[in-house]
């Protein structure tokens, strides 16, 4: 090859890495768009699955989905719960990648049910959504990825009455029962939950798979937010459990150190831009090395 058709081809092939960089780089996550998210669903008040505020907000979700042009389908079943059979629900956005092997990213939009309190659930419930909702977003305005992403909105995370095996995790656990008897199980998973926090502080989940864990953390220190991501553990059973005993690494990002947690106080003015904002950006720098650890596994 003549030295100059080599300067052509080396100057072509940068050219294509640049341009291949610059899509990736150009995911961006606004804490301030999540927050407007968590602000509409809490307009709506209380959204325990079942209830027509559940159905309105799950018409939210799917509705900023679509107007993102991302393929968006609503998967639902019928839940036996202590109050009787339940109508309940999933939204799923796909993003399509290079290979059709899925990276899960979930949050559940549902909340708790109370007999008692008017419980509307800014952060438990109404931040993991909104950030999901901003990501979708982000991700789809980046360019394709080597992975599909699929982003669950999960339905049921909340127990009607006192949390058990079957009285929890409605929409996550019939999710992994769908995608398992596909064979379409994902290769990896991410689930956040209570991460608006205003006072910020998450420690590690003692049942996620270490190594997505490490790599959150290193993601966390890479662009200075250490602080606030502590090396305390924790152990919490939410929506990433089902995906984990059906073999998929998965981690939690929670902030369970929240004195409003399923109380009334649980309200927007709890809940800060901010906090959103280093989770999404943390959880998009992730990606990258996520995908990296799953082509090495």
């Amino acid at each position: 090859m003549r030295p100059r058709a080599l300067v052509a081809l080396v100057v072509l092939t940068l050219a294509a890495l640049v341009e291949g960089g610059a899509s990736a780089a150009a995911a961006r996550f606004d804490g301030l768009a999540a927050l407007q998210h968590v602000s509409r669903l809490v307009e709506l008040g209380p959204r325990p699955a079942g209830s027509p505020a559940n159905a309105r907000a799950r018409d939210y979700i799917a509705s900023e989905l679509r107007k993102l042009g991302v393929e968006t389908r609503l998967e639902t079943f019928t839940a036996d719960t202590p109050h009787g059979k339940l109508a309940m629900a999933n939204v799923v956005a796909v993003l399509p990648g290079r290979r059709r092997e899925a990276i899960l990213i979930g949050g559940h939009y549902d909340t708790k049910w109370f007999r008692d309190i008017v419980f509307v659930g800014a952060n438990d419930g109404g931040s993991s959504a909104g950030l999901v909702l901003e990501l979708a977003r982000a991700l789809a305005s980046a360019g394709q990825r080597e992975y599909t992403y699929r982003l669950a909105f999960f339905d049921g995370e909340e127990a009607r009455g006192t949390w058990t095996s079957t009285d929890s995790l409605y929409g996550s656990r019939h999710m992994v029962e769908r995608l398992r008897s596909a064979g379409a199980l994902p290769r990896a998973m991410l689930l956040v939950d209570m991460i608006g926090d205003r006072d910020l502080n998450i420690r590690r989940e003692a049942l996620s798979t270490p190594a997505l864990i490490e790599i959150l953390w290193t993601s966390a220190r890479r662009l200075g937010h250490g602080h606030l991501f502590l090396d305390e553990t924790i152990s919490v059973e939410d929506d990433h459990a089902p995906f984990l005993r059906a073999g998929v690494p998965a981690a939690l990002l929670i902030d369970f150190d929240y004195p409003p947690w399923h109380t009334a106080a649980d309200t927007l003015d709890k809940v800060s831009a901010q906090s959103l904002q280093v989770v999404g950006d943390v959880v998009l720098d992730a990606l990258p090395r996520i995908e990296d650890w799953l082509g090495r596994r």
